[in-house]
């Protein structure tokens, strides 16, 4: 392992000469992270927002499927999750050669994964047959789930290389080409479900339409002089089958971890869709908006993880541990101080996202503000969540958080959903007490999990078992 004499990022020396975080410093590294994420949730929404222009049916369609394609995505592309770790550890290595390869691998793989979505695309009908969805729903869902499957592919491919730009810290690139991303699909959303009437499934397919676009431009950056002066990034495209074995050890778990939160999530949202059309929309818009804090602490939350793989591939194992705790704290405090924020704005923000000629218009604004102040009691926990994973990410160690949110996310929040969101005789598992709670039932569940879920991992960070886990550059 190599080290240097220069300090690692995100440390200063105080008068007496002794090692300090400068939240500064790592402000100025995660405020582009955030942005990029804060584009990113904007990007998320906007589908959300045009579809709420046509129905509350279209918007529980898309609720339906929407943490499935996610999981979807996250399964079979966690070679590109494992992008900025082996980078970041790769720089501070001074590897530099290293973390070119860890972009090429990951592309290969998103080419690779071509013929799974495919198959996923054409086997929608099969996938949620079980769900007993309405049918106009279910019709409204599978227009949207088959193009974002057929795109799957182009949004790995996406994650690789703006991994890379994360990785070596230099997120302005990432949030200039999600920007244009975010753009492009406004305005192909704009193009295609409204001026060409394609509904749903337009909007599909603009996304996909716009993930081509971000991945062209971010490869031209990838491919620029100064990054192969650097990076070799030109001299490194072939594929080596160890280095594909190395990142998948790392990325399968990555991506087995973010999954089965996200499946948890996929279910959620199919109790809420199948209680009905209310609950499956008021949902679905209560996620969209607490995207608005979830995915900026996600952007304080990956600066966490370049910070900590540049320390640990540097050497310096003790400030890893201190910088990554500050960066959990920060992730806290902006959850927990915007969760309120929003929930208070629920009133003016819920009308945006549903036609208010439709009749059931005051009955999902109604709901989805109550939701809004259950979200709110968890955001807290969320920040330990994702500060303490984004952490424990950068130090490569994922195996076994991705079993304990594998265990947490089946065993206890799927069944206390299923058990508080339907009343009896009204569920998919007979053999569970179901107390019939609705929609607030379900979000009551989801509180719970949460809470649960960011003390484990940050549990798991303090504990330092992640010093043992072998470099993930190696």
């Amino acid at each position: 392992m190599q080290t240097t004499t220069a300090l690692p990022a995100g440390q200063t020396l105080s008068s007496s000469g002794r090692p300090r975080l400068d939240y500064a410093a790592v402000a100025r590294l995660a405020f582009p992270f955030m942005l990029n994420s804060a584009v990113q949730a904007v990007l998320n929404t906007t589908d959300t927002w045009f579809i709420g222009r046509l129905s509350p049916e279209a918007t529980a369609g898309i609720g339906a499927v929407y943490w499935p394609i996610l999981v979807s995505v996250l399964l079979f592309g966690g070679v590109g999750l494992s992008v900025q770790t082996v980078v970041a550890q790769a720089f501070g290595a001074r590897r530099y050669v290293r973390a070119s390869q860890a972009v090429w691998t990951a592309l290969w793989t998103s080419l690779l994964t071509v013929p799974i979505f495919i198959v996923l695309a054409r086997a929608g009908a099969w996938i949620f047959a079980p769900f007993d969805i309405a049918p106009r729903v279910m019709r409204l869902a599978l227009e949207y789930w088959s193009p974002r499957m057929l795109g799957a592919p182009l949004g790995i491919a996406l994650w690789s290389i703006l991994g890379f730009f994360n990785g070596v810290g230099r997120p302005m690139v990432t949030l200039r080409v999600t920007l244009i991303v975010a753009v492009a699909n406004a305005l192909l959303n704009q193009l295609l479900v409204v001026d060409q009437g394609l509904g749903v499934a337009g909007s599909a397919w603009a996304t996909g339409a716009a993930q081509s676009v971000g991945v062209a431009l971010a490869l031209l950056k990838f491919l620029d002089s100064r990054t192969r002066l650097e990076f070799r990034s030109h001299l490194t495209t072939r594929l080596k089958p160890r280095l594909l074995a190395a990142q998948l050890r790392l990325g399968l778990p990555m991506g087995v971890l973010y999954a089965a939160d996200i499946t948890g999530y996929a279910l959620f949202q199919l109790m809420q869709v199948h209680l009905g059309t209310i609950e499956g929309a008021a949902t679905q818009i209560v996620m969209m908006l607490t995207s608005f804090c979830y995915m900026p602490a996600f952007g304080i939350a990956m600066a966490g993880t370049t910070l900590v793989g540049q320390a640990i591939g540097a050497g310096h194992l003790d400030w890893a541990g201190k910088v990554g705790t500050g960066i959990i704290l920060l992730a806290v405090v902006f959850m927990g101080v915007t969760g309120l924020l929003l929930a208070a704005s629920g009133p003016w923000l819920m009308p945006l996202f549903i036609h208010s000629a439709d009749g059931s218009a005051a009955a999902v604004i109604a709901s989805g503000c109550r939701l809004l102040w259950i979200a709110s009691a968890y955001q807290v926990f969320d920040g330990l969540n994702l500060g303490s994973g984004a952490c424990l990410r950068g130090a490569g160690d994922v195996r076994v958080p991705s079993v304990m949110v594998l265990a947490l996310s089946w065993g206890f929040f799927v069944p206390l959903a299923h058990m508080l969101s339907f009343p009896p005789g009204g569920g998919w598992v007979s053999g569970l007490p179901q107390f019939g709670l609705g929609a607030t039932g379900g979000w009551l569940a989801a509180v719970a999990y949460i809470c649960c879920l960011g003390v484990m991992l940050f549990l798991r960070w303090r504990s330092a078992v992640w010093r043992r886990v072998i470099l993930a550059v190696n």
